[in-house]
């Protein structure tokens, strides 16, 4: 480990520390280590690391920022139309007890996150999700966190699902159809409805005391649908631009989407919104109110990390840990394969408990395929799809383990925040760590049984 990488990974993890011990002052945390990273690039302290304000902005995911703020403001005219309350009041005449509620909440925010950004379900699902807590008077916490979790696993079920399946999907040539059928044998969509299986039975478990009856009552009026029409036309609109392909990704002459088309698309429907509600109002009342709104202890937080991340990863901490694991190619075995394949999902859950997954999943795909290649060369066929869907498993549900581990962790704890209730990490992790590992090991058992 070089000098740069060896301090790289103390800053981090001081910086991380803070940011976990700190909950109030997390945005600002983030800001400042941001700006150490910055200054020490800036300032020439280690020749092998430059990092310019310049380089660190380019590091920052407009797309994701523009997307969290528009939905952000969609959102809040959502919730002044009053129709969370009915959607609440609908979805309690449909279940019995609030364990059942639960559990279809969180489905429903998977299948809509298998199609759209994880983010993006997070906002329009959390909402609901909250009316409904506070119509039965109970904690929105583990509900609103169980929501996050189930959305951040459906990530991994489609190509569009999540930007780490973008990038695997070129990788490994991979197009739409292969996320279910791939070399004739269950692709990515399959283990991660296993997954999703598994990870219900956990909800069962942990919430098995939520007995509480529901009772039905009379259903709220809804005046204003026209915010709904907007978040259902944002989700539509997501969903036909996730079949466009990004630059990369596109063939030669064909169509494809600036990389913050996400963005727009959100901010879009926003600006609709507030046009029109204070054209009705014929007063600014409403943009006044819908910026106040945005969560920018949210955004904050999300660009600090944003250029953290891309500075260890251009000290070298991504690359070393990829090199440590390539270096455990073995002699080919059937058990040494194993044991590579098992380090490559776990790893990756470690790491991405507290790395963004995206900039690790870039670095270690063609570590994979170095991986693949060297193992079948000593002496055992090792099919890629193998450790490149190992990778997938690990780098997308790995962060469901902190709250700060996946950008819809963040959003979700963001919304409770706002509504008076801090998350705790540990508090958190009560519901990260089993939902992670039982989801994990569901799906790393079975590309084992799949691909070997």
């Amino acid at each position: 480990m070089s000098g740069v990488t060896l301090y790289a990974t103390i800053a981090f993890a001081v910086i991380y520390l803070c940011i976990f011990i700190f909950q109030n002052a997390r945005p600002y945390i983030a800001l400042a280590g941001a700006a150490f990273f910055v200054a020490v690039g800036t300032l020439g302290v280690f020749p092998e690391f430059s990092y310019t304000p310049l380089e660190a902005l380019g590091e920052i995911d407009w797309n994701v920022l523009m997307m969290i703020a528009g939905t952000m403001g969609t959102v809040s005219l959502f919730i002044d139309s009053g129709m969370p309350v009915l959607m609440s009041d609908m979805l309690l005449s449909k279940v019995t007890t609030v364990k059942s509620m639960v559990i279809v909440m969180s489905l429903f925010a998977g299948i809509i996150s298998a199609f759209v950004d994880n983010v993006a379900t997070v906002l329009m699902i959390a909402p609901v999700a909250l009316a409904v807590c506070t119509k039965l008077k109970i904690s929105p916490v583990p509900v609103i966190i169980s929501i996050s979790l189930s959305s951040n696993l459906q990530g991994a079920a489609t190509l569009v699902g999540d930007t780490t399946s973008i990038l695997l999907s070129k990788a490994a040539n991979l197009d739409f159809m292969d996320f279910f059928v791939v070399d004739g044998k269950p692709g990515m969509f399959w283990v991660t409805e296993a997954g999703a299986v598994v990870s219900v039975l956990i909800m069962l478990f942990m919430f098995r005391k939520y007995n509480q009856k529901i009772e039905e009552k009379d259903k709220a009026v809804v005046e204003d649908k026209f915010p709904a029409l907007l978040l259902v036309l944002t989700v539509l609109t997501l969903i036909i631009a996730s079949f466009i392909p990004y630059k990369e990704n596109a063939a030669p002459g064909q169509l494809y989407k600036p990389e913050i088309t996400n963005g727009l698309i959100c901010i879009t429907y926003f600006v609709i919104g507030i046009v029109r509600r204070m054209a009705l109002d014929r007063n600014t009342g409403a943009l006044k109110k819908a910026l106040m709104e945005l969560d920018y202890y949210t955004l904050l937080l999300l660009t600090g990390l944003f250029i953290i991340i891309g500075a260890i990863t251009r000290a070298g901490i991504i690359d070393y840990i990829g090199e440590c694991i390539a270096k455990l190619s073995g002699n080919g075995s059937r058990a040494s394969v194993f044991f590579v394949y098992s380090v490559i999902v776990w790893m990756s859950v470690a790491v991405s408990a507290f790395i963004d997954n995206i900039p690790y999943t870039a670095t270690m795909l063609p570590v994979v395929a170095v991986v693949a290649r060297s193992l079948s060369a000593a002496g055992t066929a090792v099919p890629p799809n193998l450790l490149y869907f190992g990778l997938l498993v690990g780098a997308t549900l790995g962060g469901n383990i902190t709250p700060i581990g996946a950008s819809a962790n963040i959003a979700g704890t963001g919304i409770l925040r706002k509504a008076g209730f801090e998350v705790k990490p540990a508090e958190f992790m009560k519901f990260g760590i089993p939902f992670t590992f039982g989801a994990v090991s569901a799906g790393w058992i079975l590309l084992w049984l799949i691909w070997m």
